[in-house]
């Protein structure tokens, strides 16, 4: 395992935490060695997907969130010390304070480019499980390299894994973004190419056809919006995102059910990061909930039905502005947030009184008295699908009626007459698809890019209106500037 650890390890050296000179020059040779010794045979390669998996899951502990989600209108102050948190909602991010870096994520792609490079000449027991290995390092290069793209713009492109030192290609300066993006779409069409058919048989937490299907769309509607990609793009995206409908997906009955942790992998999911007890800690959600002792003792005893065992610190919460949104009809809502009111000490039994909320859908579960926040990370799910095909639809003046009638036919159940979802202009229908996405996918990870691309965060976020558009992307981190001179700072920052 040494050995293994090591060659995760080296990685191009402006994306390490910087230690010691001499920390970093004695892992040089041990990794070499285990560059030589490791890739012999199926079971090597097999190690080290799952290892790629597991290192993946470091960022969907916290910083997936934090990218996709924090800077929207839905989070704001908690119970506890932000301890900086309120630098996303608040959007005053800089290099000295610019949320988790993109070290992680090239560590990732380290592990792919690792797999890419040696399997290829290790004999397996067929070609389709050779195919299927490089199919998903593709995947998950495109992946990383698309959230780096959305979060930063301009980056480092390295297809070759860094085993040695070497100054030429270690410090790399940044490509252009247009690069980034043709290197994920390339991956894409790769690891498509290489997946035998349209099935989850490595199930719903190792990238699929399916999968990959959902990915592209998401890429080809990000392509197709920010970057000049237009209606080709969309076209492209609707494609491979009515594909996923052929696959064995369907909504779920009750919303709530998506999320549990005893219903992980179910025909909602396309792809989730896997958490399980006594092998992950806990995810996200352990920041957004409320501490068993500050469960108020006068709180509403609905809401306190809804929150249960509590457990870790709310440290950021579900803001007023985001709250104020929903109908209590709504199914999502239950399964989305609790809103914490206590008793009004002038009107008995009525509790109208503010304390907190918290975020209830990875709320885990509990054991020996234990919160254990464990649900699996859902990165694409059937319902964002239907809801990505049914914002190209309308982009391409085509009617999105059918998608949206299906979500909101599951989410308000018997109370859907009155929510039903009429098309309009295209403007209209993107502002329904938008506010549904919101409903629908709230504490994902998704509203901020959302907000992107859709053109509205400088409109619907508050601390954003009025401020400049260079805010779009996240700043780079001093750390990795220090780290690497090549690095340029996003402009504006």
């Amino acid at each position: 395992m040494k050995t293994f650890r090591v060659i995760a390890m080296i990685i191009l050296p402006f994306m390490l935490v910087a230690t010691s000179c001499e920390k970093d020059l004695n892992l040089i040779p041990e990794s070499v060695i285990g560059a030589n010794s490791y890739w012999k045979n199926q079971g090597d390669v097999d190690s080290y997907v799952n290892g790629m998996y597991v290192r993946f899951r470091s960022d969907a502990n916290n910083n997936l969130f934090s990218w996709g989600e924090a800077r929207s209108e839905v989070l704001s102050y908690g119970l506890q010390a932000s301890e900086g948190r309120e630098r996303y909602f608040e959007n005053t991010l800089d290099p000295d304070a610019a949320g988790p870096d993109w070290k992680n994520l090239y560590t990732v792609i380290h592990d792919a480019n690792l797999i890419l490079k040696y399997s290829p000449d290790i004999d397996f027991d067929s070609d389709a499980k050779k195919n299927i290995a490089l199919a998903q390092a593709h995947a998950m290069r495109a992946y990383c390299y698309f959230i780096i793209a959305k979060v930063w713009g301009d980056a480092p492109v390295n297809t070759e894994p860094t085993e040695g030192f070497d100054p030429v290609n270690s410090f790399k300066a940044r490509d252009n973004v247009s690069e980034v993006m043709s290197l994920v779409k390339s991956d894409i069409d790769a690891a498509l190419g290489l997946f035998p058919d349209n099935t989850f048989s490595n199930g719903r937490s190792q990238w699929s056809k399916p999968a990959v299907n959902a990915l592209k769309g998401d890429v080809y509607l990000w392509t197709g919006k920010l970057m000049g990609g237009g209606t080709s793009d969309i076209t492209t995206a609707l494609t491979a995102l009515e594909s996923v409908r052929t696959a064995d997906v369907e909504l779920l009955s009750n919303y709530d059910d998506i999320f549990r942790y005893d219903n992980k992998e179910n025909k909602e999911v396309i792809m989730a990061i896997h958490y399980e007890d006594l092998e992950s800690g806990n995810n996200f959600n352990d920041g957004i909930y409320i501490r068993g002792d500050q469960i108020p003792s006068n709180g509403d005893p609905a809401a306190k039905a809804l929150l249960g065992e509590g457990g870790g610190l709310n440290r950021w919460a579900p803001a007023a502005g985001f709250r104020s949104q929903w109908t209590d009809d709504d199914s999502r809502k239950n399964a989305t947030f609790v809103l914490m009111n206590t008793e009004n000490p002038n009107n008995p039994g009525v509790y109208d009184q503010f304390y907190a909320s918290a975020a209830l859908k990875y709320r885990g579960f509990v054991d020996a008295g234990t919160r254990k926040y464990m649900d699996d990370i859902i990165l694409y799910r059937y319902a964002d699908v239907l809801l990505m095909i049914a914002e190209a639809k309308n982009a391409l003046g085509q009617d999105p009626t059918l998608e949206m009638t299906l979500i909101r036919q599951r989410a308000y159940g018997v109370n859907y007459p009155g929510h039903e979802f009429v098309s309009g202009t295209m403007d209209a229908n993107d502002a329904a698809i938008l506010q549904e996405r919101l409903f629908e996918l709230s504490f994902e990870g998704k509203r901020w890019y959302d907000l992107l691309r859709f053109g509205k965060a400088f409109e619907l976020v508050p601390s954003l209106v009025g401020e400049p558009e260079h805010k779009m992307l996240f700043p780079i981190s001093q750390e990795t500037i220090s780290l690497n001179g090549l690095i340029e700072q996003n402009p504006g920052y």
